[in-house]
């Protein structure tokens, strides 16, 4: 019993970590990517597009935000009957997760095209708001994340709060 409540708060950390993975690397895409790509429109979206060719930001997204939303829901499961209100701030931790692959789908992969498929000649003005619209986004899709992460942590702080738990068994936070 002791081992399997180490090994469901290990679950909640790598999702921790995922998760933060996850926030910086978003982060990144608005501080460093977008600021390159509108340096000298038309010329910085031409190489962008060219960067783009083999592997852009989407690969990395495409492979850590599933394996993170699989681990907040493994945590969700993991710790479902621990209290109600670890499982409460686990599942909006998931839910927010999620929302922002939908918010991803629906929101930046259009603007994406626009500004990464569309013909420059003829869609320059088009590229230049879909930039415009593309970075306060991304910052809102950050912060988006962030809260997931603070639902984590939260539910992580109570968990090592809970009186039945082990606790000389679980990883310490020191």
């Amino acid at each position: 019993m002791k081992e399997n409540n180490s090994l469901k708060v290990i679950a909640l950390y790598f999702s921790i970590v995922f998760a933060t993975g996850v926030l910086f690397v978003n982060m990144y895409n608005s501080i460093v990517d977008t600021t390159a790509w509108g340096a000298n429109i038309p010329q910085s979206i031409q190489t962008t597009r060219d960067y783009f060719q083999n592997v852009n930001p989407g690969t990395f997204f495409r492979v850590f935000s599933p394996i993170n939303q699989a681990l907040a829901l493994l945590s969700l499961i993991l710790f479902w009957k621990s209290s109600r209100s670890i499982r409460i701030f686990l599942i909006v931790a998931f839910l927010l997760y999620v929302l922002v692959d939908v918010f991803t789908f629906a929101y930046f992969y259009p603007r994406n095209d626009i500004m990464f498929k569309s013909d420059i000649s003829t869609n320059l003005e088009n590229i230049k708001t879909a930039l415009h619209q593309w970075v306060p986004m991304n910052w809102l899709r950050s912060f988006i994340i962030f809260v997931g992460l603070i639902c984590s942590f939260i539910s992580l702080h109570k968990i090592y709060l809970m009186p039945d738990l082990p606790h000389k068994n679980l990883p310490s936070v020191k």
